[in-house]
């Protein structure tokens, strides 16, 4: 499976200057977290971007953008109809291919050669199916993820085939209906803000979207999926960090530090810190 664009959501009210953000990057240099996400997808070899943003939001997009604004297009989400409906809103753009997706209020660092997105367009390729990125999560933050329940593919590590897909499902209907053979006691396996979807989603957005009264849910199209055809959830070798939390953006600066070039630097000064709080 060719995997050649990506799409990167960026048009929720209540979000959209968070990829605006300016933060150090483990190069030492100074960019925005939209650069920093933007970079995320050009490694995996994809260099077609759509960004969905707020109707006016394209100037300051491409500005953040720095130097990749060129590469990037935009679509505009002229009404607040969901996450869901964010997505479809790049139908033109993806067509009939399989596409990389990404939130714009997210920052992923690997733990391993390779970063996230090219761990999960990796295994999207090799799979020929949808993937999408999870993380194993507790149960106290399923209030601010999608999640999935299913069963590790036989003779694979990290690799699971989804049965069922809720959205920010209570302790009690995780429990119930997405526990995860392995996984230990509380944790669910929750979306990292990371997928590669087949053009058979937007088909089923494209549905959804018609006769939407309280938004288009990509959830409920991803659920649909995974009793439809072969669709899996990849557990990457990194974090996933939403900058959209409180201190998100800090706790994302930090584990951008710490994975660095000025990693001492930042511990020594933390050290510090922590000795001047205890005087």
């Amino acid at each position: 499976m060719e995997i050649k664009k990506a799409i990167i959501t960026a048009a929720s009210k209540s979000q959209r200057t968070l990829p605006l953000q300016t933060l150090v990057d483990r190069d030492g240099s100074q960019k925005t977290a939209l650069a920093i996400i933007v970079e995320e997808v050009l490694k995996t070899g994809i260099d077609e971007i759509c960004i969905v943003v707020c109707p006016g939001d394209q100037a300051a997009y491409r500005t953040a953008a720095g130097p990749h604004a060129g590469r990037i297009q935009f679509v505009e989400q002229t009404s607040p109809l969901g996450y869901g409906h964010a997505v479809q809103c790049a139908r033109g753009f993806t067509g009939e291919a399989p596409f990389l997706l990404l939130v714009g209020d997210h920052l992923y660092v690997s733990r391993a050669e390779k970063n996230c997105a090219q761990q999960l367009v990796e295994a999207a390729r090799a799979e020929s199916c949808a993937v999408s990125a999870v993380q194993a999560t507790h149960e106290s933050k399923l209030p601010f993820y999608g999640a999935v329940g299913g069963r590790l593919v036989p003779g694979r590590q990290r690799l699971y085939q989804i049965e069922s897909v809720l959205e920010k499902p209570t302790p009690t209907e995780a429990e119930q209906k997405l526990i995860v053979p392995g996984l230990r006691a509380g944790r669910y396996l929750c979306f990292f803000g990371m997928h590669v979807l087949t053009p058979s989603v937007m088909h089923r957005l494209g549905e959804r979207a018609g006769s939407a009264r309280n938004g288009v849910a990509l959830t409920a199209a991803l659920n649909e999926l995974a009793g439809k055809e072969r669709y899996l959830a990849l557990e990457l070798h990194g974090r996933r960090y939403d900058i959209g939390l409180k201190y998100g953006l800090l706790t994302a600066q930090l584990a951008l530090a710490f994975e660095g070039k000025d990693r001492s630097e930042v511990l020594s000064n933390l050290v510090e810190m922590l000795a001047l709080q205890g005087e």
